[in-house]
């Protein structure tokens, strides 16, 4: 079957439903504003979100721990890839006090991989939302984690801190897990979020881009994979190339095909499906703890 598509090389222009209206309101005016004023780090402005004046008018905010350069080298992520800096002990700290200058209700938390260190980061991963609860008791959490290469004690860790929501995304289907995301594999990153599920944490979310050259039985396959793993919550949006250097753009997705695999997911049983081209993981996050 045919997988709805426009094949259209990276130097084209984009389709007119991947055009984007610059962020404005009272709300962002603000938020925008103490961030500069601060130096405040989130993913919204840094990765130069779509999505970012609606979250943010929402309340709602991603920040990344744990550095900024990736020891993976993922073919679809502007993340530097390299030898990571030591780690900064007072990061948690900073990242509850943003929170609480930001006046932020849902708090999304994500980090690059740390795979040069032992525990992989989990420790610092805990030690923030233990800061972040008791910095800003009425804020709600999602920590879209790594894999920490499915090492349990480390997730374990994750667990005992009890997120509203923790998501590890699959980014794409299993046959370009190995292209896509070079130093991952799909069944690893599943059992992440079965083994999540069954310790007891009460929403799971993934998330998956289009566009890299899947087909369509492909993506209703991982979605059935991960409703199989009891993934409560499903992002699903559209591949943007970062550079040249990254992986190109195969397919630009057509609005009626991502509502067909809303569609498609919510029949599936996954209590939510946030599914069009400008969708990236965080998007509506405030939405997903219920």
């Amino acid at each position: 079957m045919n997988t709805e598509t426009i094949a259209a090389p990276v130097h084209k222009p984009k389709p007119k439903w991947l055009r984007v209206k610059l962020p404005t309101g009272k709300k962002y005016t603000e938020l925008r504003s103490l961030v500069d004023k601060y130096d405040l780090h989130t993913i919204c402005t840094s990765g130069s979100c779509p999505n970012m004046g609606e979250c943010w008018s929402e309340g709602t905010a991603t920040f990344m721990i744990l550095g900024n350069v990736c020891t993976r080298s993922c073919g679809f992520c502007g993340v530097k890839t390299g030898r990571p800096d030591t780690l900064d002990w007072e990061e948690p700290e900073k990242v509850a006090r943003s929170i609480k200058l930001m006046k932020i209700k849902h708090a999304v938390i994500t980090s690059v991989d740390r795979d040069d260190l032992k525990d992989m980061g989990s420790i610092m991963w805990a030690e923030t939302v233990k800061a972040i609860r008791r910095m800003n008791p009425d804020t709600t959490l999602e920590t879209l984690i790594p894999d920490f290469q499915g090492n349990e004690r480390n997730i374990d860790r994750i667990v005992e801190v009890s997120p509203e929501v923790v998501s590890h995304n699959m980014e794409t289907v299993k046959r370009l897990t190995r292209e896509v995301r070079i130093q991952a594999q799909y069944e690893r990153s599943l059992g992440v979020l079965k083994y999540l599920k069954a310790q007891g944490i009460r929403r799971t979310k993934s998330g998956i881009m289009l566009g890299l050259g899947e087909t369509e039985e492909e993506v209703v396959q991982t979605l059935r994979d991960l409703r199989a793993a009891d993934v409560d919550v499903v992002t699903i949006g559209q591949y943007l190339q970062p550079s040249k250097k990254h992986l190109s753009v195969k397919q630009f997705i057509t609005p009626d095909q991502f509502k067909k695999y809303e569609t498609i997911g919510l029949e599936m049983g996954f209590r939510h499906v946030e599914s069009s081209a400008l969708v990236r993981s965080s998007y509506k996050a405030q939405k997903h703890i219920n």
